[in-house]
């Protein structure tokens, strides 16, 4: 039997995002119709606003859109495989309001293909609190985001970084 998986909504001005927890921890944040949206929720899954980690979530997801650093993180349940994992934990490591390019996060993690990592980071479950949305082309430029590049362009901006545009 496949573990119940429950969701609640939150809306930012960027659109409606889907938070998922298996009851304790967060194990995923989608902008609703982003690519990949909703792939690590299986077949059962309610809708529970009332869960401590959705209040948490929430709280952090409010700070950051108020365009502050949250000072803390919710509990995170990153599930993918072991290659996955350890790029969305590098993922983590990438300072607010920083860019890495994929071959230096490539590079960081020990991997000779910017293009795998790439392929990880598009997967990655919990977007914005592990920001995916930092890491760019290796000129700069905007690419690979499956939330779409206005969101990425927008969280950059709200983070205030500078960067090349497409």
């Amino acid at each position: 039997m496949r573990a119940v998986i429950f969701t609640a909504n939150y809306h930012s001005f960027l659109g409606s995002i889907t938070l998922a927890s298996d009851g304790e921890a967060l194990t995923g944040l989608f902008f609703d119709g982003q690519r990949y949206f909703g792939s690590t929720l299986g077949a059962q899954y309610v809708e529970r606003m009332e869960l401590p980690v959705f209040d948490e979530t929430c709280r952090w997801l409010d700070v950051y859109f108020s365009g502050c650093e949250p000072d803390f993180t919710p509990s995170l349940l990153l599930k993918g495989t072991v290659f996955q994992r350890r790029v969305w934990e590098a993922l983590l490591t990438i300072p607010y309001g920083q860019t890495v390019t994929y071959g230096e996060l490539a590079h960081h993690i020990g991997c000779c293909s910017a293009q795998a990592v790439g392929g990880a980071v598009g997967r990655n479950p919990i977007s914005i609190i592990v920001p995916c949305h930092r890491v760019v082309g290796a000129n700069g430029n905007l690419i690979g985001y499956a939330a779409g590049l206005d969101r990425k362009r927008a969280l950059l901006d709200l983070e205030q970084k500078n960067y090349f545009a497409i």
